[in-house]
């Protein structure tokens, strides 16, 4: 069975020991099947994080967070993130962007406009009632290393752990305290379950608000792209006014027109109006025109010159 990954598309397998347990008392092996991180969307941090395919489903951050440091030593992994984990994280649409993009051009801006959203997340979540999540059988998640080179040692590692088959064991030295499952987890899951009505009603209403917030945004953006003319510069009119986009999809389509336009305008630097671009096409044509009906002339003159030709003796 090969370890190490030979392109970024094949995994790795890596054998995990999982204990036994009253209810089966005997030891089995799990295999995490592993490859570095390629998502359809490339990120900064691609080249130094991992990703997992089919892991344990009572997956927790300190039990693969003991499972790499028996692999290459502590201090190499960061974080994990697991692809169903419950977040109530607030859509991103074309304003908030545009918003960043156009106004909030320094630095200082940039940073509140980050806490301020950061903060909206914080302040919408709801109380949680469980201490411990589950996840779905063949789940995955994405593991955020120190560097590149941590990536290499830990599919080495992997290697190393076919030919000495040393397992790591699950949730052996863990390093923080993980919430038990079985009955207390269930005991625990019904008490949190009664949450306290001010908390929620708190919660709640600071998503509405971000969120009427963003949607006050989105219909601020589309006003302003109500007076964009296309291409050839018209803008579009229907019954009841112009046109706005009818989505956020097209919406975003048309800001992205927006940038592509003006970046095409900045590098047109010496043609700022439509009359312009006309009187250089008239120009280019009247150039060629020219070069046209010289080469007519050399042609006519190399057929009258034809007949006069005279050897010399």
């Amino acid at each position: 069975m090969p370890a190490l990954i030979s392109s970024r598309d094949e995994f790795a397998v890596l054998p995990i020991r999982m204990p036994s347990m009253p209810s089966f008392p005997l030891s089995a092996i799990h295999e995490v099947r592993i490859r570095q991180n390629t998502p359809k969307i490339p990120t900064s941090n691609d080249s130094r994080s991992l990703f997992l395919k089919n892991i344990p489903s009572d997956s927790t951050e300190p039990h693969f967070r003991a499972v790499f440091t028996s692999l290459v030593g502590a201090g190499r992994f960061e974080t994990i993130t697991f692809d169903d984990e419950a977040k109530t994280v607030l859509p991103v649409d074309p304003a908030q962007a545009t918003k960043v993009h156009g106004f909030a051009k320094k630095r200082k801006m940039l940073h509140l406009e980050e806490e301020e959203r950061k903060r909206e997340e914080q302040e919408s979540q709801l109380p949680q009632i469980w201490t411990r999540q589950l996840h779905r059988s063949s789940s995955t998640a994405v593991v955020l290393l120190a560097d590149e080179k941590s990536v290499q040692l830990v599919l080495k590692a992997i290697t190393k752990v076919h030919k000495t088959k040393k397992y790591p064991v699950w949730g052996e030295n863990l390093a923080d305290q993980v919430p038990s499952l079985g009955s207390s987890w269930i005991a625990t899951h019904l008490q949190l379950s009664r949450v306290d009505k001010a908390a929620t009603q708190k919660a709640v209403h600071a998503f509405f608000n971000a969120f009427n917030k963003k949607e006050k945004e989105a219909v601020e953006l589309a006003k302003r792209l109500r007076n964009e003319p296309d291409e050839d510069g018209f803008v579009t009119v229907t019954r009841g006014g112009r046109a706005a986009p009818a989505s956020r999809n097209e919406a975003e389509a048309a800001k992205q027109r927006m940038v592509d336009k003006a970046d095409k305008k900045k590098s047109e630097l010496g043609n700022f109006y439509r009359f312009q671009l006309r009187e250089q096409r008239k120009k280019e044509q009247a150039a060629l025109l020219r070069r046209f009906h010289d080469d007519r002339r050399k042609v006519d003159a190399m057929r009258q010159q034809r007949g006069k030709f005279k050897p010399e003796t």
